[in-house]
């Protein structure tokens, strides 16, 4: 896919559909009325008529003959009063899913001629490619029927008022670009079925990722390298599967010399049965989701490369599976992590926690600017939040509070949780230094005070995408989030 920004009158583009919005209640937008004006009122009499009322992510599509563009299609855009980021956002993912069952091979969007509220050329530009990329997704390749061909669509332009907002729109353009691939990585990797997408599935990907990208670096570490290091947590999880653990280590080498590298951590637990304290069989189909902040954290390594950000991004994953046998940990059993603190297991299902500590503490010999973990931790996160907003927890406010603006900006958005000591004297044990799991009070925030304890004299931040990272029912599938948030915190660190 193309993209481009142009200026100038719509009347003025040639393309294969033009793109224009309408606002509720039924009133044309700036770029409608302009393209109107060489179409001979046939835009706002569809309005007078009914025949498009402007309700968020209505589409209308027209031939037209003669005129700039074959097609027009009118997009609903909600109240003009409150017409955000949000709001554009779904107007171009409603215009984009729509223009991919056309045969148009090239789109020219004018929503970005609107009025947006707080939202710059350069956001404007960004937020189209994302939104393309997300519309034009196809999930892998599995089934045994042909696969549906792809749209046509190859070239898709916005437009902006003035020739000097077209640099920054370009720049928009190209990152969300670079993001909508980071996004595609994500959903691929957690989309695949758990006998697909195994440990060692993941760390092929992970090799594919420096095939592609002279600027990434991949180290994978096995089994006996883990025990080496002394990752007895890491290694308690995968105690009951046949499938090996590994430890991904990808790289995307874009900083200075000699510059401290942010870390992301991303807990890639391939399939999660909860072992031992084994789940219910409703829904744990959805447990191949559980790999979601491993996927998550290749996906946002994947856009810096692709948008080619000047610093270091380390993607750590430990992956592995979560299987009950007679080899499988088992609740009271007590391990020592690789940072040497002991740990009682009290509920294998709490095993996400397990591979992540020793991943933070292998962090630490990057001597990191920052360490950011992403992970489906916890269904407390799912209680409190719901699908809409993932959680922060944090030993630095200032890091929690740019990772909260990362993804105010990006529309991906996450809310800063707290980490009080009272949490953390629900961990105590009575045979390790502490335990992996308490009860269900405040889950989502003792599952962060858990990883705390591996993160002294580091900036470091935890996201809980329980609740954001995948959809169930009819939609079920990954939402790419929140690699929108990190690569927007990335950009920012740039």
């Amino acid at each position: 896919m193309r993209f481009h920004a142009v200026s100038g009158q719509p009347a003025r583009q040639k393309t294969d559909c033009a793109i224009v919005g309408v606002f509720e209640p039924a009133s044309l937008g700036v770029a409608a009325t302009q393209l109107d004006g060489v179409l001979s009122g046939r835009l706002a009499r569809l309005v007078e008529r009914g025949d498009v009322k402007g309700r968020p992510g209505e589409t209308l599509l027209l031939d037209v003959d003669g005129g700039p563009c074959a097609r027009v299609l009118l997009v609903g855009l909600g109240r003009k009063a409150g017409f955000g980021r949000k709001q554009y956002k779904k107007a171009l993912h409603a215009a984009a899913s729509a223009v991919a069952k056309t045969g148009a091979r090239d789109a020219v969007c004018h929503l970005s001629l609107e009025p947006v509220i707080d939202t710059d050329a350069y956001y404007r530009g960004r937020l189209a490619a994302e939104a393309v990329g997300h519309a034009l997704y196809r999930v892998p390749a599995i089934r045994s029927a042909r696969q549906p061909a792809r749209p046509p669509l190859k070239e898709f332009g916005i437009t902006v008022s003035s020739k000097d907002q077209l640099a920054e729109a370009e720049r928009g353009l190209a990152h969300g670009r670079g993001i909508a691939a980071g996004m595609s990585v994500s959903r691929d990797l957690a989309n695949l079925p758990a006998n697909v997408c195994t440990p060692g599935y993941l760390a092929k990907q992970a090799r594919e990722l420096a095939r592609e990208h002279k600027s990434i670096r991949t180290q994978v570490l096995d089994e006996p390298e883990l025990r080496r290091l002394k990752m007895g947590s890491f290694l308690s999880v995968t105690a009951g599967t046949e499938e090996p653990a590994k430890l991904l280590v990808v790289r995307h080498h874009g900083g200075k010399p000699g510059s401290a590298p942010i870390v992301l951590v991303g807990k890639g637990v391939t399939f999660d049965t909860g072992g031992i304290s084994l789940k219910q069989p409703p829904g744990m189909d959805e447990m191949k989701f559980d790999m979601t902040g491993a996927a998550s954290v290749l996906g946002a390594v994947r856009a810096a490369a692709e948008i080619g950000l000047p610093l270091d991004v380390i993607a750590v994953v430990p992956a592995c599976e979560n299987m009950p046998s007679g080899r499988a940990t088992k609740p009271g059993d007590v391990v020592r992590s690789m940072s040497g603190q002991t740990i009682e297991v009290i509920n294998t299902d709490a095993e996400g926690r397990l591979i992540l500590c020793d991943a933070l503490t292998y962090a630490r010999r990057f001597k990191p600017a920052v360490v950011v973990d992403v992970a489906t931790l916890t269904g407390a996160c799912v209680i409190a939040l719901g699908a809409h907003t993932s959680a922060i927890m944090s030993n630095d406010d200032g890091l929690a509070e740019e990772l909260e603006a990362a993804g105010r900006r990006a529309e991906d958005r996450a809310w800063h949780m707290p980490m009080a000591e009272e949490y953390h004297d629900q961990l105590k044990s009575n045979f390790a230094d502490f335990a992996n799991a308490c009860g269900r009070e405040g889950g989502a925030i003792t599952a962060a005070c858990f990883l705390a304890k591996f993160t002294d004299g580091l900036r470091w931040a935890h996201i809980d995408i329980a609740g954001t990272a995948y959809l169930g029912g009819s939609q079920k599938g990954s939402t790419g989030r929140p690699v929108p948030l990190l690569v927007d915190f990335l950009i920012h660190r740039a």
